[in-house]
């Protein structure tokens, strides 16, 4: 079996996947038109070619305007349910879903809308799924402490809690006490670090938030000393080359540092970030990178091994999922 055979048929989970971002504008335009809603870009072809950004705000302020069409429980359940088929396309097996509660309820929706919609396309999933929470770090502390506190009720739905949104600026510990709550109310937690953030950002996932996956991550290479201690304790990063390119964190793919991190020992995982706005699947990712770095048999099998052992599956979950 050739590499690019291999990428397209082995399992795989993806860690790092915003479902909003996976919203693709065939289905953007159908909820719009459904909802009465006018959207600035008159046609799919328009919209596509918006999607040439030049940093992560350029992407956000497109994403935000794309979501706002999102406004009853049958959207995100449609959006959810065509993510689900995507990744089952592509042999994904399990996926750990962010969703971004305060981009919603920040328009009036209530709490209960969003999860209800995500949730109920769950259950009829091709797929093992489960869900993380992400608080947007461009808002305040506060805003983000009245959003978990709106998801307790729903806690048997989530697995974890995570951030996003732009990293510039927005520190983690910004977030501290927000995650010692969480942690305390019996959630995971993960974290976007290390993407257009420098390393220290890293170190304050780590050590603040108490985090045991680091999204995204790619700067860590900057500091050999975080290098050395994300390997020790054996702490995955969700890595989304697609997005990296797009977004201008590296000029190219050829520029990627996927294969150092691989090469440093590190728990790398490749994922699809927002594959409707940065053009790709899992399987697009994969192949991407192979294409330019010439990834080896035995890499693509320690991608997908790793994905499986980075997730928030129980040893029994991950054996029934790979029998």
């Amino acid at each position: 079996m050739d590499v690019e055979q291999l990428i397209r048929t082995i399992p795989k989970a993806e860690l790092h996947i915003h479902i909003e971002g996976s919203l693709e504008p065939e289905l953007m335009f159908e909820i719009a038109s459904r909802n009465g809603i006018r959207l600035r870009h008159r046609t799919v072809d328009e919209v596509r070619r918006a999607y040439d950004f030049t940093d992560l705000q350029s992407f956000l302020d497109i994403y935000y305007e794309g979501a706002r069409v999102l406004l009853k429980q049958r959207d995100f359940q449609e959006m959810t349910a065509a993510y689900l088929e995507r990744a089952a396309a592509d042999n994904v097996r399990h996926a750990e879903i962010f969703f971004d509660p305060q981009t919603h309820t920040d328009r009036g929706l209530e709490f209960a809308t969003v999860i209800d919609g995500i949730w109920a396309a769950l259950q009829d999933s091709p797929i093992s799924a489960k869900l993380i929470l992400c608080f947007l770090r461009h808002l305040s502390a506060e805003s983000a402490m009245k959003t978990l506190e709106r998801a307790l009720p729903f806690r048997d739905r989530i697995v974890a809690v995570g951030l996003d949104s732009s990293e510039l600026g927005n520190p983690p510990s910004k977030f501290a006490a927000v995650f010692a709550r969480a942690r305390a109310e019996g959630f995971r937690t993960v974290a976007h670090a290390g993407e257009e953030g420098p390393p220290a950002y890293i170190r304050e996932a780590l050590d603040l938030l108490g985090v045991s996956r680091i999204d995204h991550g790619v700067r860590c290479i900057e500091d050999p000393a975080l290098v050395a201690e994300l390997v020790a304790r054996r702490i995955p990063l969700t890595v989304c080359p697609l997005s990296n390119v797009k977004l201008r964190v590296f000029p190219s793919m050829k520029q990627h540092n996927l294969r150092e991190l691989l090469a440093h020992g590190l728990r790398v995982t490749i994922n699809s970030d927002d594959p409707a706005y940065f053009g790709g699947y899992v399987v697009e990712n994969f192949l991407a990178v192979h294409r330019a770095l010439g990834l080896t048999t035995a890499e693509v099998r320690q991608l997908a091994a790793n994905s499986f052992g980075a997730s928030f599956l129980s040893a029994e979950e991950k054996a029934r999922i790979l029998q």
